[in-house]
């Protein structure tokens, strides 16, 4: 058994193709007209077949216990292209104890979306501060291991 993909219950299947492509460069790989697989393996299926699949129309949208998580190694470049895009943030960039900085924001359908800066990205952001290998473990609070493989890959 495998997971294959998450898949989005979508009101306006075009719009949040055209949301999905313009903020994150995602495309059509499938179609099949109600439901559409992007880059990345992200499906998008209607909202009257999937109330057809599971026979009811209590579908709601704009819950909070659930989000598409996207990572970016440029998240200075992306956040500036966000601002730039007509979204409704989730809450600005903020930067978590471990030092990765993030942003969340809604689709068209307020499907909750995080942006998180790659954290190997984050641990040679504060190996170029100047901070050790011993104190960007503690600071990220990771394992040493974890650090010497960032340092290896940067690198090359």
């Amino acid at each position: 058994m495998k997971v294959k993909n998450p898949m989005l219950v979508v009101t306006d299947i075009d719009k949040s193709v055209e949301f999905y492509k313009k903020v994150f460069g995602l495309h059509v790989i499938m179609d099949f007209g109600a439901n559409k697989t992007l880059t990345g393996g992200l499906a998008l299926q209607t909202l009257d077949t999937w109330r057809e699949f599971i026979g009811t129309d209590n579908i709601s949208f704009g819950s909070n216990s659930f989000e598409l998580y996207f990572e970016e190694d440029d998240f200075d470049a992306f956040t500036q292209k966000l601002k730039k895009c007509d979204v409704e943030y989730v809450h600005p960039i903020k930067e978590h104890s471990w030092g990765q900085r993030v942003v969340r924001i809604f689709d068209p359908d307020k499907h909750i979306i995080e942006i998180g800066e790659n954290i190997k990205v984050v641990c040679k952001r504060f190996l170029d501060s100047g901070m050790t290998p011993e104190q960007v473990a503690e600071r990220m609070d990771v394992p040493m291991k974890f650090v010497n493989a960032c340092m290896r890959q940067t690198q090359i």
